[in-house]
């Protein structure tokens, strides 16, 4: 048997790039694919069917199945929408991959607020949409006895756990995807759902003009950890960021130092400036 044989999986933005290798990889290892895609630009302008069309034949093509879908991430009837869609085509919800993006970069001082919005709308929002969406319809199946549990992955970045300049909209937007994966993870335990977070860094159609990332940093060399984070191979890991890139993986923790205790009940400015070796070592 394959790892997913009998599991219903929602890839969202999977018209290219790391969904399109996301979703042919899941279908590969036996689960029908809700293949969500817009069909826009890079700006997330415009719209078409042609891209989640294309992935649909290339997974039907390969002795899998699939079902295309249209709807924007971005608006709650547009997840419930890609929702309905696995429930109507295959019945249920087993297993979420929120990877939808786009990119509207600049500088904090030109950022215009309509460029801020539409980045975390897509990404932010669209994350939290469809989770809600898809884990109502996963934590229904357990409450009724038709599964054991559920699957999130999201989406984060390393411009939003490190930085990086020129990004401060798209950075925002992932680190809240970070907080948001470890949130939800604490909430959705009790229904045996996990939620995980992968931080990739591949060459894609958002990442083609930076020059640091090498073609060798392929997307489907992310897709392998999806799959596993998807599989009953990943029961009981929930919370935790893993970042990818090319042939290396690691797991982000976030840390603190030992710090200091203030000498009396409140700390004086003075005493931070003069102890604050001690409190950052």
């Amino acid at each position: 048997m394959s790892l997913l044989d009998g599991k219903v999986a929602i890839v969202t933005g999977a018209g290219g790039g790391l969904g399109r290798c996301h979703a042919l990889a899941l279908a590969k290892e036996g689960a029908k694919v809700v293949v969500n895609d817009l069909g826009g630009a890079r700006d997330g302008s415009g719209s078409g069917k042609a891209p989640a069309d294309k992935v649909v034949e290339e997974i039907k093509a390969g002795g899998g199945n699939a079902v295309a879908n249209y709807d924007s991430v971005g608006t709650m009837a547009g997840a419930n929408n890609i929702v309905a869609a696995a429930i109507n085509a295959f019945g249920r919800v087993d297993i979420l991959i929120n990877n939808a993006g786009i990119l509207r970069d600049k500088t904090l001082l030109k950022m215009e607020e309509g460029w801020w919005d539409i980045v975390i709308n897509v990404h932010l929002k669209g994350t939290f949409a469809v989770t809600q969406a898809a884990a109502r319809q996963m934590a229904e199946q357990v409450t009724n006895g038709t599964a054991t549990g559920g699957r999130i992955i999201n989406t984060s970045s390393i411009a939003g756990l490190v930085g990086n300049f020129g990004q401060s909209n798209y950075g925002a937007a992932k680190a809240g995807i970070a907080g948001f994966t470890r949130v939800t993870a604490l909430e959705l335990a009790k229904f045996k759902i996990t939620v995980n977070c992968i931080v990739p860094l591949a060459k894609t159609r958002l990442t083609e003009d930076i020059a640091m990332i090498p073609d060798s940093m392929r997307p489907e060399q992310v897709s392998p950890l999806v799959v596993f984070l998807a599989s009953d191979l990943a029961a009981g890991i929930t919370g935790k960021l893993f970042a990818i890139q090319g042939r290396e993986m690691r797991e982000f923790k976030y840390k603190m130092t030992d710090g200091a205790t203030a000498a009396g009940d409140l700390w004086t400015p003075q005493e931070i400036a003069n102890r604050f070796n001690e409190i950052t070592a």
